[in-house]
């Protein structure tokens, strides 16, 4: 069986992250340069690969404070690890969604994560371009990667959560 390659469509795609922020609320960033590359042996995708990379100087959460002190040593590290990655270990099937587990890299630390991938489907555009979909969520503990600064507060309660909440929609476009 040939395997088949797809490309992900960034200007249809987004990943997020959510953290809680004085433990009251929820704070919302994203990447705005990332790529992936999937692989798989049909449209079934149960035996796709996944490699990810996100720039993390495109960090942004609205705020550019904030985003400068996400790129600092006190969290990321931009200018000295200036990638995240993801590289798929094990796929399996959960019902109609996929558990990806794989090696996620931040800064010099690799954990091993699992996410959950639920494929919307796969459809092909006006120009002829075999497009999939997928929309994916998980959850990590920053703390596990060496990102641990924060600051206790004076009513109890930290001013970031060590819970980080990662939600993705990806398009993919099938390769010729």
């Amino acid at each position: 069986m040939a395997t088949v390659k797809w490309s992900l469509d960034p200007t249809h795609s987004e990943l997020q992250f959510k953290v809680k922020h004085l433990m009251i609320s929820t704070v919302t960033g994203d990447f705005k340069s990332f790529s992936a590359d999937l692989t798989s042996d049909d449209e079934n995708f149960e035996n796709m690969q996944v490699d990810f990379k996100a720039d993390m100087s495109s960090i942004d959460t609205r705020n550019q404070d904030r985003d400068n002190h996400l790129r600092s040593g006190d969290f990321f590290d931009a200018e000295k690890y200036p990638e995240m990655t993801f590289k798929s270990t094990g796929i399996t099937k959960d019902g109609d969604d996929f558990i990806v587990a794989g090696n996620l890299t931040i800064k010099d630390v690799t954990k091993e994560i699992k996410l959950k991938a639920e494929l919307g489907g796969v459809n092909t555009d006006p120009w002829g371009n075999t497009k999939a979909g997928f929309t994916i969520n998980g959850k990590i503990n920053r703390g596990d990667f060496g990102l641990t600064w924060n600051a206790a507060l004076e009513t109890g309660g930290v001013m970031v959560s060590d819970e980080v909440k990662i939600l993705g929609e990806l398009q993919f476009v099938k390769q010729a």
